[in-house]
């Protein structure tokens, strides 16, 4: 039986997890329905977010936020960072647009996330 606690709202609930005969997972201590996805989720593909920064060419700017823009397989975060940190960005982004597109072909883009690079050249 594996232990967790539940990070999907503020609740905090600890669960506790057992793989069962079947395969299917028992999830007890979750107060709601989401908690119980989450736990499963967790024991059979668990996904994560990376939020980090990208260095520029721009001295007064010389590094910019960015994310993935959706969640990627736990086991890639490493694989993704070093795709992130080849990234030089030479052209003056605005939010949302698209560093990295299609990462490692995991359908997933990396995005900017502030206009900073936009506004230093007002």
């Amino acid at each position: 039986m594996d232990e967790l606690v539940c990070i999907v709202c503020p609740r905090g609930c600890t669960m506790h997890i057992e793989k069962q005969a079947d395969g299917v997972f028992a999830v007890t201590g979750n107060g709601c329905k989401r908690g119980e996805q989450f736990a499963v989720s967790e024991m059979t593909a668990p996904m994560r977010t990376i939020c980090t920064t990208v260095r520029t060419a721009f001295p007064a700017s010389p590094v910019l936020p960015v994310r993935v823009s959706a969640e990627i397989p736990k086991d890639r975060i490493f694989d993704v960072m070093r795709e992130i940190n080849k990234v030089c960005v030479k052209k003056r982004l605005h939010r949302g647009d698209v560093v990295i597109p299609n990462v490692l072909g995991l359908s997933v883009d990396v995005i900017a996330t502030s206009d900073l690079l936009r506004e230093e050249g007002r």
